[in-house]
């Protein structure tokens, strides 16, 4: 029976290895071959219909990127606001998180129902733009990040993660002295980084992924994050938009550039999301689960 066992486990084994490494493959060759494609030449991309590694290195569509120095300070505007809307974002949620796990707070139910509310019924893009508009938030980047402040979703998984931690940790905090910003700050978070990193990354992707509030809340194109300046990029490339802004010196590549403009805006949170790989599955089935 235990060798029956074993070759079964074996087999099982066997099959899920396969599985999981064709799986993987499917979800990495697109991203090679988006890669691969932002090297290469125009004339091969056209011709080969899948490209993984280049036959004629080609730098030609980054050179149109970077052709312009409007894309530096499109890149500065997006990591500014994703690192202010990040850190702004897990404050907030931090503490409305904690509130909400505070059995004698008043009206958490009627306000757990509220957040909950949100997730299903949304006041839509014209009501949200016109409170934009009477808060005096138009063309300010704060109109790119007070809008997305923060998420019920984001909120109710550090809610629930919150509610894991022993009651006992916090009644010894207040014995000696603390008030509830004490155990917050002293004891909630200090125990919740996996947590943390992961709500972290989720509004960091968020804020760096910032497209339409741009579109809808900045005039002036010098705001402009890194998003809304590479499509005006491949719009230039493509030739349907003469009256661009961009003062590129370098003639487009046709279909590279679309390769590199993914590769650009896609690289930033591909470096970040190691160094909080190891705490992100941990926080994500945690959170998942009430306690």
């Amino acid at each position: 029976m235990v060798e029956d066992k074993t070759i079964s486990g074996r087999i099982f084994s066997a099959i899920n290895f396969t599985l999981l490494a064709i799986i993987a493959l499917i979800t990495v060759l697109p991203l090679v071959h988006v890669v691969a494609g932002s090297f290469t030449t125009s004339a091969e991309l056209a011709s080969s219909k899948f490209v993984l590694i280049p036959k004629v290195w080609s730098l030609e569509a980054y050179k149109f990127i970077f052709s312009t120095n409007t894309i530096f300070k499109a890149m500065g505007v997006s990591i500014g606001v994703t690192a202010v809307g990040t850190f702004l974002s897990l404050f907030i949620t931090s503490l409305m998180a904690y509130a909400l796990t505070r059995r004698d707070l008043d009206g958490r139910k009627v306000v757990n129902f509220m957040v909950v509310f949100t997730m299903l019924f949304h006041g839509g893009m014209i009501p949200t733009f016109l409170v934009v508009k009477e808060l005096g938030l138009i063309d300010s980047y704060a109109a790119l990040i007070l809008p997305s402040a923060i998420s019920a979703f984001n909120m109710i998984i550090l809610r629930n993660f919150f509610q894991n931690i022993p009651e006992g940790l916090e009644e010894s905090a207040k014995i000696d002295g603390c008030n509830d910003f004490g155990i917050l700050f002293r004891i909630v978070l200090p125990l919740s980084l996996p947590a943390l990193a992961t709500i972290g990354l989720f509004y960091a992707v968020t804020y760096w992924n910032t497209y339409m509030n741009a579109i809808l809340y900045l005039d002036d194109s010098s705001k402009w994050p890194i998003q809304v300046l590479l499509r005006q990029i491949v719009v230039l490339a493509s030739g349907m938009d003469h009256s661009s802004t961009l003062d590129t010196t370098v003639p487009p590549p046709d279909q590279t550039i679309k390769m590199a403009v993914i590769v650009v805006a896609t690289l930033p949170i591909v470096c970040v999301y190691p160094f909080i790989q190891k705490h992100f599955a941990k926080g994500a089935m945690l959170g998942s689960m009430k306690g």
